[in-house]
């Protein structure tokens, strides 16, 4: 006999957890599978303030407080000698003025055992193997395998797939196409960090422009360590030899502020590297499905915006799931999709405008306009659906043309 349920959640993550918290909230049984064992190493270390609200509506949020992770207030930008501070509360959109910056298995595993005190059950190390969507009745027949190979089928009213990098629903039913942003490699490590106050505030993200095309961050966390992670092309990566742990030295040593700061310093775990994660996805909603978070699209790590749209994504979809359940007919099109895309595409020009160079003439420029500074600083907070923002508004154009203002005094338009 299929185990019988109202609604599946694929993976745990965040976007997971959001979405069996509210569809449970709500009154309906929720099961999630995730094929990992928790706590697990995952990375999206930093969060932005409007993942705030998706977490407090989904009754997430005090539990997270009583983890006393860092908090975190802006972004800072360095390149060279130059910086561009953002602070959260100089916004230009009404919202959360701060986040955390966070261990991400720390924070993923709260979020689980929270949504489990709350009546959902996790089966966790347990992988989908097979998704049937029935044409004669409204349920779905998911295939689900645990570590030790016991097969069980999972009878669901609707499936959420939070699956991330997984990409289980995209996989199997072929609906995955490539991302238009080029491929992409990083190298990460946490690092022993008890003496940062000394270097940099430990409330904020840093960013440093280290390269063409070619950046680092640094995430001090409240534990001591902080993230240090280089992000580029692969010609980069290729120009360090050694193991793992010998080129991340050898790249550290390249940026005096680094060097004086982690020479010496002790590696938390051998650094670890991801490449090509830029993915793209034909739709995000079908007949009793929905894709939510990185499974969705994930475009690139640089402000931050993977788990803002996991949280945003599923906050949205959970709500039109549960009036679905109820009854209603749903218009997925423009009530999910539509808005989805309009947070990534947002986004997106911006981590196009950063690499192309235009964004980091108006950040390092001594002539923005505090006004304008104010409505970017709401972007970099994850307020991408706020269009009464014209940097939200006109995302698709108005960076390069204040770009041209800054460079050669044309009017923005």
């Amino acid at each position: 006999m299929n185990d019988k349920i109202d609604v599946l959640v694929i993976g745990a993550g965040p976007s997971g957890t959001i979405a069996a918290a509210m569809i449970r909230k709500a009154g309906f049984n929720v099961c999630i599978v995730e094929k990992e064992k928790f706590p697990r190493f995952v990375i999206g270390e930093s969060l932005l303030p409007r993942c705030m609200e998706a977490l407090e509506e989904a009754g997430l949020l005090e539990a997270l407080k009583k983890k006393k992770f860092q908090e975190k207030f802006g972004a800072k930008f360095i390149k060279g000698d130059l910086v561009c501070d953002f602070n959260f509360s100089d916004q230009h959109t009404k919202g959360w003025k701060w986040t955390w910056q966070m261990p991400r298995a720390d924070f993923d595993n709260t979020l689980a055992e929270e949504v489990q005190k709350m009546g959902v059950t996790i089966n966790f190390e347990t992988a989908v193997t097979a998704i049937e969507f029935r044409n004669d009745s409204s349920d779905s027949i998911t295939t689900v395998v645990d570590k030790s190979g016991k097969e069980r089928k999972i009878e669901a009213r609707f499936i959420v797939d939070a699956s991330g990098y997984g990409r289980v629903i995209p996989r199997l039913f072929n609906l995955d196409k490539p991302s238009n942003l080029p491929p992409r490699k990083t190298m990460f490590a946490h690092i022993a960090d008890d003496d940062r106050n000394q270097y940099e505030e430990p409330n904020r993200i840093i960013i440093i422009s280290h390269k063409p095309e070619v950046w680092i961050w640094g995430i001090p966390f409240s534990n001591g360590n902080t993230s240090v992670g280089y992000v580029g092309n692969k010609n980069f990566f290729e120009g360090f030899k050694g193991s793992n742990t010998e080129q991340f030295f050898s790249m550290i040593d390249e940026t005096p502020s680094l060097k004086k700061r982690f020479a010496n310093k002790e590696l938390r775990f051998e650094p670890r590297t991801i490449e090509g994660w830029s993915m793209s996805t034909e739709k995000f909603y079908g007949n009793r499905f929905v894709l939510t978070g990185n499974v969705t699209e994930f475009l690139d790590p640089i402000f931050s915006s993977g788990v803002t749209l996991a949280t945003v994504s599923s906050q949205t979809a959970s709500k039109l799931v549960v009036r679905q359940l109820n009854g209603e007919v749903i218009d997925w099109e423009k009530e999910y999709m539509a808005p989805v895309m309009q947070g990534v595409n947002t986004f997106r020009s911006y981590v196009m405008g950063w690499y192309d160079g235009f964004l980091q003439d108006i950040f390092f420029s001594d002539q923005t306009n505090p006004a304008f500074k104010n409505q970017i600083c709401s972007v970099l907070a994850g307020y991408v659906w706020d269009t009464s923002n014209p940097f939200v508004k006109k995302h698709d154009t108005i960076l390069k043309n204040l770009a041209k203002v800054i460079k050669f005094g044309e009017e923005i338009s």
